[in-house]
């Protein structure tokens, strides 16, 4: 999400949801010109909130989404640029607390769809960052 100071996020590809979804931390909805918007802070790196960057954007929906584990909630869903592999795409994501879970962002089928293929045997096939980058989402810098 470089458009918002994001340049790099651990993010799984999930075949089996439909919408992607973001870690987000300190969800505040405001409205603006009688249109409803949301800040929240992402926390880019993997149980650290180190280098939280504050987004704004529109809400695009909100929609009654159920976890893999049946939990059910209604989420904000917004619109953002993401670049995925060399490319960038607009996603719907849809905003939650993902602290506890192994990747801060789950990439959909929605986003997938926009011409890309998946690989299950392959990891990283869009390339890895910098080593003191993987360190620092592991905790290790």
């Amino acid at each position: 999400m470089p458009h918002f100071g994001v340049p790099w996020i651990k993010a799984k590809i999930d075949t089996g949801a439909k919408t992607s979804s973001l870690h987000a931390f300190d969800l505040r909805p405001e409205d603006r010109d009688g249109l409803p918007w949301v800040r929240f802070e992402v926390h880019p790196w993997q149980a650290s909130a180190d280098d939280a960057v504050q987004v704004e954007a529109p809400v695009h929906d909100i929609r009654l989404v159920r976890s893999s584990s049946g939990h059910a909630e209604d989420r904000y869903v917004v619109l953002l640029p993401l670049v995925l592999g060399r490319r960038e795409i607009g996603v719907e994501v849809t905003l939650t607390d993902r602290d506890e879970l192994g990747f801060r962002m789950l990439i959909g089928r929605e986003a997938l769809v926009q011409g890309y293929l998946v690989d299950p045997s392959g990891s990283y096939l869009g390339g890895r960052p910098q080593r003191a980058v993987r360190r620092k989402n592991w905790g290790k810098a």
